[in-house]
């Protein structure tokens, strides 16, 4: 900070010269003591300076509405929104969140140091603070094919960056039990740099999060049950409330949440659609839920925004209060969460669901970004799942709106040798197909729960390795959508009857859209609607739902390229059950 700039915030501090702006006639939510304060808040240079009575060159009437913090969302995968930070920005800031944690994991397992750099260009200047944790697999794990590799040498240099606060999400959890090197050696430079570090202790027990607590581990957001959410809580960890797309754990994780426990709680998203972003909200969404649940409003906007800048290590963020950055919102409802004006560093950027500021300048990816998609021409030969004597087989069943799955054994169709899908029994065929290096690696599985009766729908959002990933009741319709991906450099595409009939162009990375907010909301829409043609009904989001399926690190069955995964044994097994 300038000596100038300093001496300045005190003299408004002091009185002696007018504040920059001031605002007046507000109730002030104060989330050290869980009250509200009245006075009037003095803003110098986008800084909280002083709370009483004082004189300002502007003013915001806050005409008896609530004035508080700025959200902040702990955790987030940018890259899930399917538009890149500079327009992700104007999607969040109209539902109060003005700070993101964000893990630039999906690029990264796509594009490796292009993709982390791509991410942090994309994030200058905004009128939304982006702090990035560096991801920790890449690759994800050893039972797939992925795009990149990033060792600790990789990750070292881009701590050199402001904005960088450590290592993200360490979902490796074998390699971690082993003292492996490739994991030791990033978590000792993330030390070297003074650097924070997430967990992912997705269905692991008390032993692993001594573990995980014993590497310097200090947070996770991957807790299913309200045990798990305590045990962690017990052992000194930070919990994170997940309430995304697919996961949902607020209902269930937010019993676990006492006022003697409630300082180390905070809320993240991770991974959440565009659509589910501008309709149902960000962290402002679980807030509501939140309040819903029995929480007082005052300790769910403690949760959102002091909670989570302690956790991170922001000190002047999370508070009105002198000392602290002014990124804030003027609530009318309290409960509701009517946010009706939102302010970064003093300066109005949403109003009324709308964002207002000017328009952030977009980062051109380089061609290696927009060129992700490599695959040899595919035959419906490619796609069979040979069966020797009987007709039992390993089964994914999903879980709507969960990223765990069932695995399960069940009869099916086998006709001349080879697996067929019932629509009588909802097994549809799955299909993983490398994209990266066009190693010709094809993984092949099946699938029960989706319940469509026609067509097949692929992607190239499949986590983490973001391979393409497609499911369907016929392999015609499955070779369609694979081209179709190939076609237009990733996104997502819905087929029948040998024809697209929906996509959405994700060329950047095969993670993210060039187009804007709105454009790419449209083009979600009509994805949404043409799913009933495949006869789709269910309460769920399809093609999310598909994309963890390839994650070999949730339980309990996924598939990769190489394969059928067994999430439990940690190994590859075969379709057929012998």
């Amino acid at each position: 900070m300038k000596k100038e700039i300093l001496k300045k915030r005190i003299a408004v501090s002091s009185k002696q010269i007018p504040a920059d702006l001031v605002i007046k006639n507000g109730k002030i939510i104060d989330v050290f003591n869980l009250e509200i304060i009245y006075g009037d808040v003095a803003i110098s240079d986008g800084m909280f300076v002083g709370i009483g009575e004082f004189e300002g060159k502007k003013v915001i009437d806050a005409k008896n509405r609530y004035v508080c913090p700025g959200f902040i969302d702990g955790h987030v995968h940018i890259e899930s929104s399917m538009v890149p930070p500079s327009e992700f920005a104007k999607v969040v800031l109209p539902h109060g969140v003005t700070t993101v944690i964000t893990d630039p994991h999906e690029i990264g397992n796509v594009s490796g140091s292009d993709g982390l750099s791509f991410m942090i260009e994309d994030s200058m200047n905004l009128p939304l603070d982006v702090f990035l944790m560096l991801p920790s697999s890449v690759p994800a794990t050893p039972f797939e094919n992925n795009g990149a590799d990033l060792k600790a040498q990789d990750l070292e240099p881009f701590y050199s960056q402001p904005r960088v606060l450590g290592l993200a999400e360490v979902m490796d959890f074998s390699s971690l039990k082993n003292a492996e090197d490739s994991i030791i050696d990033k978590i000792l430079v993330t030390n070297h740099q003074n650097g924070l570090i997430d967990g992912h202790l997705a269905g692991l027990g008390t032993n692993a999060i001594d573990i995980y607590r014993t590497a310097g581990i200090k947070t996770d957001h991957e807790c299913n049950t309200a045990q798990d959410a305590l045990e962690r809580l017990r052992r000194g960890m930070y919990l994170l409330i997940r309430e995304g797309s697919v996961a949902k754990d607020l209902k269930t994780l937010i019993e676990v949440v006492t006022p003697n426990n409630a300082r180390r709680c905070l809320f993240c998203t991770d991974d959440k659609h565009l659509d589910d972003l501008i309709e149902e909200g960000s962290i402002d969404h679980n807030i509501r839920l939140a309040i819903q649940e029995g929480i007082s409003p005052l300790q769910a906007i403690q949760m959102a925004t002091l909670n989570a800048a302690e956790c991170y290590r922001l000190s002047n963020k999370g508070a009105i209060a002198p000392g602290f950055e002014a990124d804030f919102l003027l609530l009318d409802q309290l409960e509701a969460i009517e946010i009706t004006e939102v302010y970064k560093s003093g300066n109005l950027v949403a109003q009324n669901g709308r964002f207002v500021a000017t328009s952030p300048a977009k980062n051109v990816p380089n061609t290696q970004l927009l060129s992700t998609v490599h695959v040899s021409e595919l035959h419906e030969k490619d796609l069979q799942i040979s069966f020797g004597d009987g007709n039992k087989a390993n089964i994914i069943e999903i879980i709507p709106n969960q990223l765990i799955t069932n695995k399960l054994v069940e009869q099916v169709t086998v006709e001349n040798g080879n697996f067929q899908p019932s629509l009588e029994n909802d097994q549809l065929k799955l299909v993983v197909v490398e994209r990266h290096k066009n190693t010709g690696n094809i993984g092949l599985g099946v699938v029960k729960g989706f319940g469509f009766t026609d067509g097949a729908i692929a992607t190239t959002i499949a986590h983490d390795s973001h391979n393409i990933v497609a499911t369907g009741t016929n392999d015609a319709d499955i070779l369609v959508a694979i081209q179709g991906l190939k076609d237009m450099n990733g996104g997502l595409v819905i087929v029948r009857n040998k024809q697209i009939i929906a996509s959405l162009s994700l060329p950047i990375a095969g993670l993210m859209s060039d187009k804007d907010s709105q454009t790419v909301n449209l083009e979600l829409e009509q994805i949404s609607l043409s799913l009933s043609q495949l006869g789709f009904t269910g309460d769920f989001n399809p093609f999310l739902t598909l994309s963890f399926l390839t994650l070999p690190v949730i339980p309990s069955l996924k598939l990769t390229d190489l394969g059928l995964f067994d999430v439990e044994t940690f190994t590859h097994i075969p379709v057929q059950m012998n």
